[in-house]
């Protein structure tokens, strides 16, 4: 790509960013004079905003970051502040505007060498573990959570993981993606269970089925095939269910489901 087009690509990408600095711009002097860092370069905002951040004040930090991108959106901290006002706002409690801010940057920039750590960023915005107390004490389940947010947080890890096996992001990012596959892989053993506590064989099978072709190696696997083996049983489906059986007791040969059998 010729120099003139790169430069007119990134002006266009860019617009949004420009227009705000003009609205602001049109605001009048006077604000900018009541403003204390009206008069801040690129540095001195950038290490005030990172002091913030280091002090946990996020609001305040990604309140100079946003200053900071748009004051100087082609100067060499903007990828950074519009990564750090993603974390800002993860920290802060708002998964929706993080998450916009994450999409945001890898519009702009997805041959950023940075882009892993945003796709990683991604996933733990969307990561859902259980509180180790409220677990212990409340019987919290994964498992029966709408598993939208685990998947979304799935996918994020798994670009880290199949787009950047060098980064220092992968080895966490590729044991985050186990865990959340088994929460998937259990959340669909527990539909499938309601399913079949209710006498909707035939759903039961397709859920649990799902789950099995799905989620390889998960845990929860062996109560799906179990799921499947009775209710084929009681759709009278021997044949399938017998299947299903051995299937069962060469992948899982010390699974409690065959005591049931």
């Amino acid at each position: 790509m010729k120099p003139a087009i790169r430069l007119a690509s990134r002006v266009r990408r860019l617009l949004p960013v420009m227009a705000v600095a003009m609205l602001l711009a049109g605001c009048g002097l006077t604000s900018l004079e009541k403003d204390p860092t009206s008069k801040w370069g690129p540095d001195k905002l950038y290490n005030e905003a990172r002091g913030e951040l280091n002090n946990g004040a996020w609001d305040k930090a990604r309140g100079l970051f946003e200053k900071l991108e748009i004051r100087y959106p082609f100067g060499t901290y903007a990828q950074q502040a519009q990564i750090e006002i993603a974390y800002c706002y993860f920290k802060s409690g708002d998964p929706t505007d993080a998450l916009m801010a994450t999409d945001r940057f890898l519009r702009l920039y997805p041959d950023s060498s940075k882009t892993a750590y945003v796709y990683y960023l991604r996933g733990l915005i969307n990561f859902i573990r259980p509180p180790w107390l409220v677990g212990r004490a409340l019987h919290y389940q994964i498992s029966e959570r709408d598993p939208e947010a685990i998947r979304q947080s799935f996918e994020a890890f798994k670009e880290v993981v199949t787009r950047y096996p060098d980064s220092r992001y992968y080895k966490d990012s590729l044991q985050r993606m186990i865990f959340l596959r088994n929460a998937l892989a259990d959340h669909e053993v527990h539909v499938a269970d309601y399913y079949y506590r209710r006498g909707a064989y035939l759903s039961a099978v397709a859920r649990a089925e799902m789950a099995i072709r799905t989620y390889d190696g998960a845990p929860s696997l062996d109560r799906a095939l179990g799921i499947v083996i009775r209710s084929y049983k009681h759709l009278g489906m021997t044949q399938l269910q017998k299947d299903a059986e051995r299937v069962l007791r060469a992948s899982y040969p010390h699974s409690p489901e065959l005591k049931d059998l």
